[in-house]
């Protein structure tokens, strides 16, 4: 039986793909829109921690090229099954979330997203909306941005806001 030399390194690289996306599914992809220090230096050492566990003791140009393309074959395939398959687009994509309609504010979403009162203003603000019962829709994104469409008589106006990370919760780290 003919072994195959980077069989190993396409196992660890499958696996590292699925925890490192099951990993920001739990941790809030929403996070992602906008990236700020912490967050960037956050990717370099996780991509670093993990390099090892793709390629093991194989830490030659092959076998980083290997690890690399298995890492873009999967996100290939991914994308594709989730537009295909609505199984896959629901359990790998977030979906829109509504923060505001009609001026109410959905308060149970605000919390379990984490969205604070100064973050919607802000992002109201941002785009001439002043006040809550002027707002009929604000939604999150999937790409974690705030879209705000307010209605006033003469038009209808859409803009979005890209959310900022809460700097209380970055303390933490």
């Amino acid at each position: 039986m003919i072994q195959f030399p980077y069989f190993d390194i396409i196992l660890r690289s499958v696996a590292v793909y699925f925890f490192m996306t099951i990993a920001l599914r739990v941790f809030g992809k929403k996070e992602l829109s906008q990236l700020n220090t912490a967050d960037i230096i956050l990717i370099l050492l996780i991509s670093n921690s993990v390099q090892n566990a793709m390629v093991g003791p194989d830490t030659s140009l092959t076998g980083g090229l290997v690890a690399a393309l298995v890492l873009f074959v999967i996100n290939y395939i991914i994308k594709k099954l989730t537009r295909k398959y609505k199984i896959f687009s629901n359990l790998l994509l977030d979906k829109p979330q509504i923060l505001i309609h009609d001026g109410k504010l959905d308060f149970k979403t605000l919390s379990k997203l984490d969205i604070s009162d100064e973050e919607l203003k802000e992002a109201m603000r941002e785009h001439g909306v002043e006040f809550f019962k002027n707002v009929k829709l604000a939604m999150l994104e999937i790409d974690g941005t705030i879209s705000i469409i307010s209605e006033d008589e003469k038009h209808l106006k859409q803009t979005h806001y890209k959310r900022k990370h809460n700097r209380k919760n970055l303390q933490k780290f």
